[in-house]
């Protein structure tokens, strides 16, 4: 296939385009390299991808609908997996309009780009975010999502209801995928096992927000990919069962679906230090601090569907998953 991976430089975006193109497609990746977080991390992961000869970069953000449209009309591309967004729960309380022009705007301009040139399937980045308030775990896609307690998080289920708006409207195969605390190698540097990683290493407290007990579904960057993979090979179709009378949220009488996809094993915060911890051979030191705003106590995921789906189901253990990130960090960083 010829695919559009927009957020090439991104942390999933750099991982889904080596699997792309090591199974054999020819990937175009766009990314607008912002400084939400060191953008030479971001070009370190393109170097990552330059010697791939099945793979063409670009610089390009999805706000310039017309710069995207061309590429659309030039490239004439199969599938579109959409990565790029204003990531980051806490930064969109403090900057709530990049939220509005990448995510929203943006997300539009994609929509309008695969109506404009159609396209076989778009599957595109949602987010655990949007479960918000909801304390029934583990979370399902059967569950209602009205109650986001970030505009991020509002953000992401707003790019859900847009996609439906096209599957609906013009039959474009749509697929949302609600990622749950992705870490690994190449990671985001605002995550918190980044930043934990690197106080520690330092000898800096790390800062433990509602006292450590949070609880959250880490899911490893190898079991993403499969996810993104495995759905893009499999474009949404209507629910046959769909009840309108009892409507399903994550699926459809449209070409639309959306999955979880996470590790299904909620770790506790204390524990998640402690494993790495464990992996750095250094203890923290932990400063407790109350709940931040924006922020969800617990995060749990029920991945039936995607099984159902795929036949994927997420499974690298947090020890093994923070021992490759450690890995990395020390040689990429070189803290031996």
């Amino acid at each position: 296939m010829n695919v559009l991976v927009t957020g090439a430089a991104g942390f999933i975006g750099m991982h889904v385009v080596q699997r792309l193109v090591a199974r054999g497609d020819s990937v175009a990746g766009i990314d607008n390299l912002n400084a939400y977080y060191d953008p030479a991390l971001k070009g370190a992961r393109l170097a990552q991808l330059a010697g791939l000869s099945a793979f063409r970069f670009e610089k390009l953000d999805i706000v310039d609908g017309t710069a995207l449209d061309a590429l659309f009309a030039r490239e004439k591309f199969d599938s579109v997996v959409h990565l790029a967004a204003q990531a980051g729960v806490r930064y969109s309380i403090d900057n709530p309009l990049a939220y509005g022009e990448s995510n929203l705007a943006g997300f539009l301009n994609v929509l309008e780009a695969c109506r404009r040139h159609p396209v076989a399937h778009l599957v595109y980045a949602s987010s655990s975010s949007v479960y918000g308030g909801n304390a029934k775990m583990p979370f399902s896609e059967a569950d209602s999502v009205d109650h986001p307690v970030s505009l991020y998080a509002a953000t992401k289920k707003a790019n859900e209801l847009m996609a439906h708006t096209y599957s609906h409207l013009y039959r474009i195969p749509t697929t949302g995928l609600r990622f749950f605390t992705v870490y690994g190698p190449w990671g985001r540097p605002d995550m918190a096992y980044f930043s934990f990683t690197r106080d520690m290493l330092d000898g800096t407290p790390i800062a433990v927000y509602n006292d450590g007990k949070m609880l959250r579904d880490f899911t490893y960057i190898d079991d993403i990919v499969d996810g993104v993979v495995a759905v893009l090979d499999k474009p949404a179709t209507p629910d046959p069962g769909f009840d309108a009378l009892a409507p399903n949220p994550g699926t459809s009488k449209a070409p639309y679906r959306v999955f979880n996809i996470g590790n299904q094993d909620p770790v506790a915060l204390g524990d998640f230090i402690t494993t790495i911890e464990r992996a750095l051979g250094v203890e923290a030191i932990r400063q407790y601090k109350p709940m931040q705003p924006g922020d969800v106590v617990a995060t749990h995921a029920d991945v039936s569907a995607l099984a159902a789906w795929t036949g994927v189901t997420p499974q690298t253990s947090l020890s093994v998953g923070i021992g490759r990130f450690v890995e990395w960090f020390k040689r990429y960083y070189g803290r031996a």
